[in-house]
């Protein structure tokens, strides 16, 4: 299985593994925006990070030849019912609403949804602890969503493009929230940047908005490409390459059934 990177720039494919010659090549979608610990580029402009390391594992076991293409994340979906991409593995949560667009695999990690801000301020991840105050949000996330349902009245709600923007705000004081994915918000308030701050507990649970974990998005009846991610990532939990690229990244399984 070859995974490679397809950038804006042109094709600058990164070899990652070999194997045959008739695998079906494929373009994994990820997001353009770096998303550590999950994606990011690396020093010199190659893709890595727990997510890439399990696209390579999930496309090795179902003897798939994946490309990882970067596209951004607002027009990811729309780049892959334009068949630019041919799956999406770009922590999406599948929800009821994409579900009406695409077709998803079977989840490969599931985290809840956390409140950060700085670690004076006491703040719980509630609307009524919320209100009168600013919320920075990730465009086109679940995030966004959800903190538009049960923050909005209450609060003002930041978008932003990225969450590094939003993470970035937060540091200098121009917001005073922001919710996310917690093993990311973890990755940010362990770094030297997200010193300032920590994680103020996770929202309340909303399976129609947050949805049911992260799995894979293909385009509506793409079942055989859906089955063969599903094959993929049921034979990395299986025989431990989940849980050993996990290991490398988390203290805790990010898994959950």
């Amino acid at each position: 299985m070859k995974l490679k990177t397809l950038l804006a720039a042109g094709l600058a494919s990164t070899l990652l593994a070999a194997g045959a010659a008739s695998a079906q090549e494929v373009k994994i979608g990820i997001a353009a925006e770096p998303y550590p610990p999950f994606a990011s580029l690396d020093a010199s402009g190659n893709w890595v990070g727990w997510e890439v390391e399990i696209i390579g594992a999930v496309c090795a076991a179902a003897e798939l030849d994946c490309v990882i293409t970067p596209v951004a994340w607002d027009g990811i979906i729309p780049s892959l019912t334009g068949q630019q991409i041919d799956a999406i593995m770009a922590s999406m949560s599948i929800t009821e609403e994409r579900m009406k667009t695409i077709d998803f695999s079977d989840p490969y990690y599931n985290t809840p949804a956390v409140i950060v801000a700085d670690k004076s301020m006491d703040i719980e991840p509630t609307p009524e602890s919320l209100a009168g105050k600013i919320v920075g949000i990730q465009a086109s996330t679940i995030h966004q969503t959800y903190a538009n349902t049960y923050f909005g009245d209450a609060a003002e709600i930041r978008v932003y493009q990225t969450q590094d923007e939003a993470n970035q705000d937060l540091v200098a004081g121009r917001i005073d929230a922001t919710q996310a994915d917690s093993i990311a918000m973890a990755d940010f308030v362990n770094s030297d940047a997200g010193q300032c701050c920590e994680i103020k507990g996770a929202v309340a649970n909303d399976e129609a908005i947050l949805g049911k974990g992260v799995g894979a998005g293909v385009r509506k009846g793409d079942d055989a490409l859906r089955e063969s991610l599903n094959a993929g990532i049921a034979a990395i939990l299986a025989d431990g390459t989940h849980a050993e690229i996990t290991s490398r990244y988390f203290t805790t399984s990010i898994y959950s059934e």
